[in-house]
């Protein structure tokens, strides 16, 4: 865990660390998975200095994936 997270975020990374330990789940990679997971929350609840967000999609791209699903559709009809 990154060294500004809550008490409350370190108590959740653990036990989901012994969840998935448990489980059997993500084999070997139950640490990692455990800090994203509660990474994730904390970006997203605003916890984080920077909270990166996807990038937007061009109209261009827009157009051209409505125009091929349109197509697609006509074509099974």
């Amino acid at each position: 865990m990154p060294t500004g997270a809550s008490p409350k975020r370190e108590r959740e990374y653990k036990k989901l660390e012994r969840k998935f330990k448990k489980e059997g789940r993500y084999a070997g990679r139950e640490e990692e998975v455990a800090a994203r997971i509660v990474n994730k929350q904390r970006s997203e609840a605003g916890e984080t200095k920077t909270r990166h967000k996807a990038p937007a999609r061009s109209a261009s791209r827009r157009k051209s994936r409505r125009h091929h699903s349109t197509r697609a559709a006509a074509r099974r009809r």
